[in-house]
C-alpha cells in the first residue's frame, strides 16, 4: 500500500521509526516531511500528507506531532481526508471500522514504544465495516460536499 507520512519537529523522530515499520511491513512510503528536528509548523505536513491521501486512490497517510491534536485538526480541513488521533490499537481498529479513516494520526508524547508496530498493523489491517456506519460516513462526506460547494 502507498503511505504518505509528515511530522512536524516534534514528531520527526518517530516519524523516522515509523517509514522504517512501515517499509519493513512492505509498504510504500512516501515522506511529506519534515527532515529534521528544527522547528516547523505542523500544518504544512498536514496539507501535504492529506492532500496525497485525498487525490491517490487506495492510499493512506500517517501524521505526528507531539500531541496529535494539531495534524488532527489541519489534516481533516482537507476535502476527502479522514483524519484519526489513535493513542492505542483499539482507537486504531475503532477508526477504521466504523468511521473508515485514510489518515492515522499519532502524538509522539502519547505512544509507547512496545505499542506503535500494534497499532500501525491493526490501522492497517482493519477494514470498514460499512453497514450502518456507512450511513454515518456519508453523512460527514454530505456535511463537507455543502461547505465546499458554499465556497
Amino acid at each position: 500500500m502507498r503511505i504518505f507520512i509528515g511530522a512536524d519537529h516534534r514528531g520527526h523522530l518517530l516519524k523516522e521509526e515509523i517509514k522504517t515499520v512501515l517499509a519493513e511491513m512492505g509498504h510504500d512510503v512516501d515522506d511529506k516531511g519534515t527532515h529534521s528536528e528544527d522547528s516547523c509548523d505542523y500544518p504544512d505536513s498536514a496539507y501535504a500528507v492529506a492532500s496525497h491521501v485525498a487525490r491517490t486512490e487506495g492510499s493512506r497517510g500517517v501524521l505526528v506531532c507531539m500531541s496529535g491534536i494539531g495534524q488532527s485538526i489541519a489534516a481533516n480541513k482537507v476535502p476527502g481526508a479522514y483524519a484519526a488521533l489513535c493513542y492505542n490499537k483499539e482507537a486504531a481498529a475503532f477508526s477504521r471500522e466504523h468511521n473508515n479513516a485514510n489518515i492515522l494520526v499519532l502524538g509522539a508524547k502519547f505512544i509507547k514504544q512496545d505499542e506503535l508496530k500494534d497499532i500501525l498493523e491493526t490501522w492497517l489491517s482493519t477494514e470498514f465495516e460499512g453497514g450502518r456506519h456507512q450511513q454515518r460516513v456519508d453523512k460527514i462526506k454530505s456535511i463537507e460536499e455543502k461547505l465546499y460547494k458554499a465556497a
